[in-house]
């Protein structure tokens, strides 16, 4: 049976997002809640006990009478109350015709979906194809000691979070609402710096939705220099994972680097709060760039990192190409390639 649950239908969210064997606060209602891309839908297969559930964004396209689906901010993809593996080559079956008539139902040309580098969620979607591989993203172990953990950084790395401690940078856990302020402005602040897109640029309301969210394990960090905050995280712990959802420094005192303060402080609050691994990301689109070299001086656990593009409606898929002018034989990495927009 297959079953769509709509953001009105927010204790149903809850129940599926919550009763599933591993999920992220990427998958949650609230997190949904905040997007304004689309119409966030949760999408349902379920057989007797078991059930799979695939949350999504669901976008008219322009000029058209057609729709596609996308995936919020972050790492998604499917969940459910059982290990993939455990559900049978029958459900994964049946959940792949189920998904594939709600395609054809709802006029869906394409499907895009970043999957969880933690979740073995390959086995889900492989009848249906589509699986990208988008290269990798670390993380930290925290269920070794605190010394093994810091072992693994970088000599230099660990030299310069010395140095900012005695130059008097330390992190503080914020408990006072007008500092979702002072990290809003910081976070802005930076990405404009890097050109980010307005898709990134959020308003006030979205920092006090997220702090205030009953559903989410958070905090919000800022690290301070002379009583003036300088960096700040909005970290998020769900399950065994931490991830700094948000982070930012001011340019002024990028050459200090007090990110690198700021993440090993992160690795000590999230082993209070009985986190396993601190998921640190991946590079600018997830190339081996700086950033990439940046993050990995913590650690040498990398991780594969995937995303799900599915094309439900080659014919469609290819006028829309047609429309924009676009050529399908392109090596742009971008999809659905009818939505890209040229620079």
């Amino acid at each position: 049976m297959k079953r769509l649950i709509k953001l009105f239908e927010k204790e149903d969210w809850k129940y599926y997002v919550g009763n599933s064997l591993q999920h992220d606060f990427y998958h949650t209602w609230h997190y949904h809640s905040l997007d304004v891309v689309g119409e966030p839908l949760l999408f349902v297969y379920e057989e007797a006990d078991n059930y799979l559930a695939f949350p999504l964004i669901k976008r008219k396209i322009p000029g058209s009478k057609y729709f596609d689906l996308t995936s919020v901010y972050g790492y998604t993809g499917p969940i459910s109350n059982q290990k993939f593996s455990e559900l049978g080559s029958d459900f994964l079956e049946n959940f792949s015709l189920s998904f594939l008539e709600f395609l054809e139902e709802d006029k869906i040309v394409s499907v895009f979906s970043r999957l969880h580098p933690f979740f073995d969620q390959r086995l889900a979607l492989s009848r249906l194809g589509g699986i990208h591989s988008n290269g990798k993203t670390v993380a930290i172990d925290l269920t070794v000691t605190i010394e093994e953990q810091r072992k693994k950084y970088h000599r230099s790395l660990r030299g310069k979070i010395n140095q900012l401690k005695r130059k008097g940078y330390e992190v503080r856990e914020s408990a006072e609402l007008e500092d979702l302020d002072i990290f809003a402005n910081i976070y802005t602040e930076n990405m404009k710096r890097i050109g980010a897109t307005d898709s990134y640029l959020f308003p006030g309301s979205y920092f006090r939705a997220l702090y205030n969210s009953d559903e989410l394990n958070s905090k919000l960090l800022l690290v301070y220099l002379n009583n003036q905050a300088v960096s700040g995280a909005y970290i998020v712990c769900t399950n065994d994972i931490i991830q700094a959802h948000l982070l930012g420094t001011l340019t002024e005192y990028l050459p200090d680097s007090p990110a690198k303060l700021l993440t090993d402080e992160i690795t000590l609050i999230g082993r209070k709060m009985g986190a396993h691994y601190f998921h640190l990301g991946g590079g600018l689109n997830f190339k081996k760039d700086s950033l990439f070299e940046w993050k990995a001086c913590f650690s040498d656990l990398i991780l594969d990192f995937s995303s799900w593009r599915y094309i439900a409606n080659p014919k469609v898929y290819d006028a829309l190409l047609k429309m924009q002018k676009i050529n399908p034989e392109t090596d742009i990495d971008f999809f659905p390639l009818y939505r890209y927009k040229p620079s």
